[in-house]
């Protein structure tokens, strides 16, 4: 853990990347405007509980903000809409959540369209992270064999070692934003 100088640094940077004002963050945490600025300015007396929540509305790990390295993702993580994440609102969405969350390389986020008569594809493997969010209609996302439904809004983070694949749910046309970070 790094100091709560750097922790507080770490947090406003994250919430400026966000799009929120330190104000509305105070606010939404419930702690005086003053007090949450010495959290920001040199991290002065901040309570884990108050990281943690900061983590959680802002969708990072608790360990990213803590020691500034993210997590290693070992499998997946499926995120239902409206569930607090940031990158995972679809209103409101901003190409720079995703911007910090993969603050290593990035690959132009692509915009990908599936018809309901296309082919289910074979499963590919790949290095990095990946992220896919569905913009409209349904998906079924196949990771390491087992098939989960997609809805509009709905996210997964996975490990691309493990076998995977997306395919179109029902008679509608599937788009999804899919991201993949070295």
């Amino acid at each position: 853990m790094d100091d709560l100088r750097e922790i507080g640094q770490r947090i406003a940077e994250l919430r400026e990347a966000c799009g929120t004002t330190r104000d509305e963050l105070a606010a939404e945490l419930g702690v005086e405007k003053a007090v949450y600025a010495g959290y920001e300015e040199n991290g002065q007396d901040i309570p884990i509980s108050v990281i943690y929540r900061i983590a959680r509305k802002f969708g990072v790990d608790l360990t990213e903000i803590l020691t500034g390295t993210a997590a290693k993702l070992n499998t997946y993580h499926i995120i239902k809409a409206g569930q607090g994440r940031s990158i995972n609102r679809y209103e409101g969405y901003r190409y720079q959540d995703l911007a910090f969350r993969y603050s290593h390389k990035i690959m132009q986020p692509l915009l990908v369209t599936l018809d309901p008569s296309d082919l289910p594809a074979e499963p590919v493997t790949h290095g990095g992270q990946e992220f896919n969010m569905v913009i409209e209609g349904k998906m079924i996302f196949t990771f390491d064999g087992r098939d989960f439904i997609l809805d509009k809004g709905d996210s997964v983070y996975f490990n691309p070692i493990h076998p995977h694949g997306q395919r179109c749910e029902g008679n509608e046309k599937t788009i999804f934003l899919t991201v993949i970070a070295e």
